[in-house]
């Protein structure tokens, strides 16, 4: 059976690990860097230039698995076919697509053409430059920043630039810059409970960091937003860098006769995470549409985006020995948010659908332990 892994993120490389030499089996995973990028802490690379990738070759010792480094253009699922950038036409019995996802822009005119994104390497690099430039002592710019989004990305990014602005203010006696987050809805990081959002809140707020909730950027220049409040108010933010992390979409790359798509442009998956109408293409991470138990979307994470690769790259083994194929049943471990430093927040699942509210050091503790166990994973 020969089967084409797209892209290594951690869904896709969580499948590819999963592997192993099989009769019967013939595997490649194709990625368009030599790397694995750790997305989760892209904010440490912007901020600190830590290094946040992993060769992908090592990763693949004993399991079978070839590896092209390629990017994908299109992928045909009617056709079977894969169309790489450089012209070549990879042929599958069994696809795994995990291309992940883009950045939604929303059309927020000028945003797109001005905004910096967090979602590759290259992206933090861009940041990790501009502040450098602005402590250089020769930058004449305006030195402020906004980050637009106030979700799980642009808190931590937020916290971290804060944290490097003040060193590197102590360091070189220049005043720190202003970071201004911008966010639409009416509170940061929805996605925790009221009391762990409010310690969030307060630990940004310490940092000097400028909250504007209930504030929709309306469109964004080389130097400026836009922004406007719920009462129609509308106001103009001056700043050196902007940047966007307010959304995400799924890659639109494949493309198939009977391809159902849902929100964001994710495609819909069977309780197995194979497209629906096409049983010989798996669709992991944020390209996929999933369903927890009630029947909601599962959250575009890394912790469930390595749980659907994981339980991919075993359906595959039993594809390959003539198995049933086991049913995706995901689960939410907990969801711990940097806030700079040794400092974060967070909760983990406990017996029973009960969850312990962590905060501070442990809680950090907890988020580099959930990294540590998706790093063991993959060995």
């Amino acid at each position: 059976m020969k089967t084409l892994i797209l892209g290594a993120g951690y869904a896709g490389l969580a499948a590819a690990t999963k592997l192993k030499p099989t009769p019967g089996l013939e595997a490649l995973l194709v990625e368009q860097n030599p790397f694995h990028t750790f997305e989760t802490r892209l904010h440490e690379a912007a901020a600190h230039n830590t290094r946040v990738t992993l060769p992908i070759q090592p990763l693949l010792r004993g399991t079978g698995v070839a590896f092209e480094q390629a990017a994908v253009e299109s992928v045909d699922i009617d056709a079977r076919e894969v169309i790489l950038k450089d012209g070549r036409v990879l042929t599958y019995d069994t696809l795994v697509v995990g291309l992940g996802s883009v950045t939604n822009f929303y059309r927020i005119p000028g945003l797109a053409e001005h905004a910096s994104e967090l979602k590759q390497l290259s992206d933090a690099d861009e940041i990790y430059s501009f502040v450098n430039q602005v402590y250089s002592g020769e930058y004449r710019g305006n030195r402020d920043i906004v980050v637009g989004g106030a979700g799980l990305t642009g808190v931590e990014l937020v916290t971290e630039l804060a944290q490097r602005a003040e060193l590197l203010s102590k360091a070189r006696g220049l005043p720190p810059f202003r970071i201004y987050l911008v966010e639409a809805g009416p509170k940061i990081l929805p996605i925790l409970d009221e009391a762990l959002r409010q310690k969030a809140e307060r630990v940004l707020r310490d940092y000097g960091i400028e909250i504007l909730v209930g504030h929709r950027i309306t469109r964004a220049t080389e130097g400026s937003v836009t922004v406007q409040t719920q009462d129609g108010e509308e106001k103009v933010i001056e700043a050196g860098k902007i940047i966007w992390t307010g959304g995400i979409q799924a890659r639109d790359i494949v493309k198939g006769e009977r391809l159902e798509k849902g929100p964001g442009g994710r495609i819909a998956v069977d309780e197995f995470l194979r497209a629906k109408g096409y049983p010989d293409v798996f669709v992991i991470g944020d390209m996929g549409l999933a369903l927890n138990q009630e029947g909601k979307p599962v959250p575009t994470t890394a912790q469930h985006a390595g749980q659907q690769g994981r339980l991919t790259g075993k359906n595959i083994l039993r594809l390959v020995r003539g198995e049933a194929l086991e049913p995706y049943e995901p689960t939410t471990l907990g969801e711990f948010v940097s806030l700079g430093g040794l400092m974060a927040v967070g909760w983990m699942k406990l017996p029973w659908n009960q969850k312990l509210a962590i905060t501070g050091g442990l809680a950090h503790v907890m988020k580099k332990a959930s990294e540590w166990r998706w790093r063991a994973s993959i060995d």
